[in-house]
């Protein structure tokens, strides 16, 4: 039906639907990480207060949006994407502290995506698919540039996801993609014992090998050198970047999945032409 709309309704729908999925990573990327903490704490029984800690219901959709800073309920009206944060200056409406714009630049990422999903692939089922593979690494980039984690709840169902969307649009690929799961984990795998063995350090986590595996899945293990030289080489431009705007950076460690992402959104989304320039250059 939405195809069926002059491109005068149709586009306008999708880019609020694209802002509105974005408004929703914002809880994601800010919760997920304190609830799989608070699991953790259950689990291990490391705190008595953790029964009061969780008496109070806390998942993605309770309690509703609030400042950061004070806690104060956010209006229905200031949790408009990015309309909202306009609005009000990017401050927040009672206690006037900014509010980070890591809001408004999650909402315009994830609008760029599904526009940028919905115009290669159009409207379909195909296009449903990949925009969940896309807000999944945006998601996953967020966190782990955040908290250095890649959550197995995200991680693994988008590796899934991978190889159903290979089962159901593209059989012929399936074997590629599973290999490509393989591939991906057991690649980065074998490069984190490397590292380890002659440094004593590690490079990487775990949630890597999984984020790798889960490309693998999506786009075939004939992709993945592409994926690693893309990852490396954005991760290397934006790395040396950061130190010199942010010198209080320097020698921290940088975490690889948003790199890895970046290069799936780029593989997702212009990995045919790529993938042929890239097999031109090593023919």
């Amino acid at each position: 039906m939405l195809a069926d709309l002059p491109p005068t309704l149709f586009w306008p729908l999708i880019v609020v639907l694209g802002l509105c999925l974005g408004s929703f990573l914002n809880v994601v990327v800010t919760r997920l990480p304190v609830i799989l903490m608070q699991g953790w704490r259950a689990e291990a029984r490391e705190a008595l207060e953790l029964e009061a800690e969780t008496s109070t219901k806390f998942n993605l959709m309770t309690p509703a949006s609030q400042c950061p800073a004070c806690n104060a309920p956010i209006s229905w009206h200031d949790n408009i994407p990015l309309i909202g944060f306009l609005k009000r200056r990017g401050k927040c409406a009672n206690c006037k502290k900014p509010i980070s714009p890591q809001y408004p630049m999650i909402e315009l990422a994830g609008m760029a995506l599904v526009v940028a999903v919905i115009a290669i692939y159009g409207a379909s089922l195909q296009s449903l698919f990949l925009i969940g593979a896309c807000l999944a690494l945006l998601t996953l980039a967020v966190i782990d540039f955040r908290t250095q984690l890649l959550p197995d709840i995200i991680t693994l169902p988008l590796l899934w996801a991978g190889l159903g969307y290979q089962l159901m649009f593209q059989p012929l690929m399936l074997t590629s993609a599973v290999i490509g799961a393989m591939a991906g984990y057991l690649s980065l795998w074998c490069f984190y014992w490397l590292f380890k063995l002659v440094t004593g350090k590690e490079g990487m986590g775990y949630g890597d090998f999984k984020l790798l595996a889960a490309l693998g899945a999506w786009l075939g293990w004939q992709t993945l050198p592409l994926v690693l030289i893309l990852s490396a080489g954005v991760g290397a431009i934006i790395g040396i970047l950061l130190q010199v705007v942010v010198p209080r950076l320097r020698g921290a460690p940088m975490p690889f999945g948003p790199f890895l992402a970046m290069a799936g959104w780029i593989a997702l989304l212009a990995g045919a032409p790529l993938q042929a320039a890239y097999q031109g250059l090593i023919s």
